[in-house]
């Protein structure tokens, strides 16, 4: 099994040297030690590491905050920030990077240990999060027919008729998909599932809700009833005329 590798980026050669002295003793590999921004933008891209442990203050025109957001942006890869400055001016700045720790200067082995392993903990789930994600992913519009979509669910594009559609729900950073005879979980927003649904057949009524107005069988004070039992859906006070100009009343 291969080593994890941590990058270690400090302009102290001193220091430096026993940073990495410490992650080898540690079981960690030390691809490389760089001293300036620059270089570690490059020595990224090149090695891969699994972190790079950045210390913020560097010497030349890249500070280690600077590095650290366009290694984010770039590979990914996650950084703990080295620092004998922790004065709040400095963390606020850091903060914007998203860093995955702090190690304050001067440490022991104990905490660098800690710290990268629950650096990498935290990268590992965050990439299970965001493979899900992608795995559940978006809704395409089926570009042959406006009365049919392709919801991707479980690596397959699923085509799903529109007229089949009763509701969508929102669900946090996703939205449910109520058809006839199915669910999708998808990772989308109430917003874009708007686009991406005809206008004329569907109606926002609730910031959690999207119907399809024909499957609405009755309305009972300020909720929905939709056909075959499917859901009672409520009605949200600021949706309330548009749903009204949509429906005929007698």
């Amino acid at each position: 099994m291969a080593k994890t590798s941590v990058l270690v980026v400090e302009d102290e050669s001193i220091v430096a040297k026993d940073i990495q002295n410490s992650l080898k003793k540690l079981g960690y590999a030390v691809p490389s030690v760089e001293n300036t921004g620059e270089d570690a933008i490059d020595a990224a891209g090149q090695y891969k590491p699994d972190l790079i442990l950045m210390d913020i203050m560097l010497k030349g025109e890249i500070s280690g905050i600077d590095a650290a957001e366009q290694i984010r942006n770039r590979y990914q890869i996650p950084v703990i920030f080295l620092t004998a400055y922790a004065d709040e001016s400095t963390l606020s700045k850091a903060k914007v990077t998203e860093p995955y720790g702090y190690i304050i200067k001067p440490f022991k082995e104990i905490d660098l240990h800690t710290s990268i392993e629950m650096a990498l903990y935290k990268h590992g789930k965050e990439q299970e999060v965001k493979k899900e994600r992608d795995l559940y992913s978006s809704i395409v519009l089926d570009k042959s027919a406006d009365d049919c979509i392709f919801v991707k669910s479980n690596s397959r594009l699923v085509k799903v008729k529109t007229k089949e559609i009763y509701f969508v729900e929102a669900l946090k950073d996703y939205v449910i998909i109520h058809a006839k005879d199915a669910k999708y979980t998808v990772h989308s927003t109430m917003k874009d599932m708007l686009a991406k649904l005809s206008s004329s057949e569907f109606l926002r009524v609730h910031r959690s809700y999207i119907v399809r107005v024909d499957k609405i069988v009755a309305i009972e004070q300020n909720n929905l009833v939709m056909e075959d039992d499917k859901k009672i859906i409520p009605v949200g006070g600021s949706y309330r005329d548009e749903l009204n100009s949509r429906l005929k009343f007698v």
